[in-house]
């Protein structure tokens, strides 16, 4: 149980590539196409509270304690044969199951933590504090938090995996896209015929989130069931501003967003 399969392998180590190639993306357009971002430059240098170089640092940080849990847990989880377990004929219906599942759980479980974390004061101010020094989001943030907190984060995967029983090759892909929505939603930009913002909750639904007063609202990462269940969800509206960008303002109950 000592050695690493090269399946194993890479499926910790693609979602740190794709999070990195995938955030890279944005730093290149948020420099090309200032109208579609949902704040400006200097909103970011007067509100946020960390650089983006202490940024990287800590998501270092952040990458390296998630790629030594899930490599213990494919060892931990590898039968006496050296494959990895369970494992099990892949068919549509049992992908589509598996994905069912883990979607549930990782999305249950981010929700829940998120929340906690909020409601909590002295959780919120040793652990959460640090990724709302990020008033304006931006994507290689989105893995900026407590080492702590990251360690929640990377176990709610964990779960989702063991419990939907997924195979390493199978985690590598659900894995990279629930990477890919995280650092979109902190992209801090609309770009249009983005596919996410089909999705309720998007970069605008949790920039409102990062914004003092909807700070008690949109903990939500993937649905937003959890939100309208537990009477934390806030409506927004996506507006131009004078200087011809796209602004998000909080709505009443009776406004819907774009």
């Amino acid at each position: 149980m000592a050695y690493v399969t090269s399946e194993e392998l890479l499926a910790t180590l693609v979602p740190v590539a794709v999070y990195w190639i995938y955030s890279g993306m944005y730093v290149v357009l948020e420099s090309r196409f200032e109208k579609y971002k949902l704040h400006s430059k200097k909103e970011e240098d007067e509100k946020n509270l960390v650089s983006r170089k202490a940024v990287v640092k800590a998501v270092i940080i952040h990458q390296a304690v998630q790629t030594a849990v899930n490599l213990f847990m494919y060892a931990a989880t590898r039968d006496e044969e050296g494959e990895a377990s369970p494992r099990r004929p892949l068919t549509l219906l049992v992908l589509v199951k598996q994905l069912i599942i883990a979607m549930v759980v990782i999305d249950t479980w981010a929700f829940f933590v998120h929340w906690s974390l909020h409601q909590n004061k002295f959780l919120y101010r040793h652990l959460h504090v640090p990724h709302h020094r990020l008033v304006v989001s931006y994507s290689f943030g989105a893995q900026y938090m407590h080492p702590i907190e990251g360690l929640f984060d990377t176990v709610g995967g964990t779960i989702a995996i063991l419990l939907s029983g997924m195979c390493p090759r199978t985690s590598m892909y659900f894995i990279s896209f629930t990477i890919i929505k995280l650092v979109d939603d902190h992209c801090g930009m609309k770009l249009p015929g983005n596919p996410f913002y089909l999705f309720s909750n998007n970069a605008a639904y949790h920039d409102v989130h990062h914004q003092f007063y909807g700070a008690k609202h949109n903990f939500s990462v993937y649905f937003v069931i959890w939100d309208k269940i537990m009477g934390t969800y806030m409506p927004y509206s996506l507006e131009k501003n004078p200087e011809g960008r796209l602004e998000v303002r909080r709505g009443d109950q009776e406004q819907k967003h774009d």
